[in-house]
């Protein structure tokens, strides 16, 4: 099997130096290994989601040097897809749509010591989902918004134990084979009325359909490898393996972010940077040097 990697942004803002890394990553490791380089656009928002977005960042890729397979490909394509595998787990009864408003959700989950997931967010309190089926109908008939969750502790049970292989390390140091934990998220959106998917389906049907055999991403992504192994499962599809990397901080060492308007790599570009000063800029060695 020829190894297979893929960097997958999204067209919502410029491209910082943490993507520089991890995309500059992926190409190393798939030339070192005479693999396959894939680009993969993640635009299922297409609130934020924009076209001259994508280009500038297909355009900093291929500045960068970074080579990859034609075409690319775009998650707002293959919205098919993604309501196929939806369905799946619909026909298995292991999802149901929530109806819970922000306000309600957070009323609900105001405690000081209610159960929270990795990224800080409460857990979703659940209390529609074993609302009767009838109701649940009548109320995605007449238009009411709502989002697909998954039934955690049924995936869980139907699925059982879950692993999955870590070449790089997690936050805490994990290596090697990592026992998954999915639990760790609740009742995880799969899908919303208005998106027909969401990150955590969407990520692992394309990486089946594209044949990814390694993930490579930031440690902060390293939790939300149990879903997908979860959602991997139950769907029958191949689970890759994965390498977590460290990120690219700032200097008060946060995570560098769009939304927190870190600087770009066209900035960098305009202010006379090179290819060679990213690499060195993220620590890694010249093109070509192991």
């Amino acid at each position: 099997m020829i190894p297979t990697f893929r960097f997958a942004p999204s067209p919502n803002g410029d491209l910082h130096l943490g993507h520089a890394y991890s995309a500059l990553l992926n190409g190393d490791r798939a030339r070192a290994s005479g693999g396959r380089l894939l680009i993969r656009i993640e635009d299922i928002d297409p609130t934020r989601c924009r076209p001259e977005f994508e280009a500038a960042i297909l355009d900093d890729l291929a500045w960068l040097g970074l080579d990859w397979e034609k075409p690319v490909r775009r998650q707002s394509e293959h919205f098919d897809a993604y309501t196929a595998a939806l369905d799946r787990l619909q026909a298995m009864d292991l999802v149901y749509p929530s109806f819970m408003s922000r306000a309600e959700i957070k009323a609900a989950t105001a405690a000081p010591d209610w159960p929270r997931d990795p990224d800080g967010a409460p857990l979703y309190p659940a209390l529609d989902r074993d609302l009767d089926p009838g109701e649940a109908a009548r109320r995605v008939a007449g238009g009411a918004p709502f989002a697909w969750r998954l039934k955690m502790d049924a995936a869980i049970g139907r699925a059982g134990p879950l692993e999955f292989t870590e070449l790089g390390s997690g936050p805490d140091g994990e290596t090697g084979t990592i026992l998954a934990d999915p639990s760790r998220w609740g009742d995880v959106v799969l899908a919303r009325k208005e998106t027909p998917t969401s990150y955590h389906l969407s990520v692992v049907v394309d990486d089946a359909d594209q044949g990814v055999t390694h993930v490579v991403r930031g440690a902060d992504l390293f939790h939300a490898t149990g879903v997908h192994r979860l959602l991997q499962t139950l769907l029958g599809l191949p689970a890759p393996v994965y390498r977590h990397h460290g990120l690219i901080l700032d200097p008060a060492g946060r995570k560098l972010s769009k939304s927190e308007g870190s600087t770009g790599l066209s900035a960098l570009r305009a202010a006379g940077a090179t290819p060679a000063d990213i690499r060195r800029m993220v620590g890694l060695p010249e093109a070509g040097v192991p």
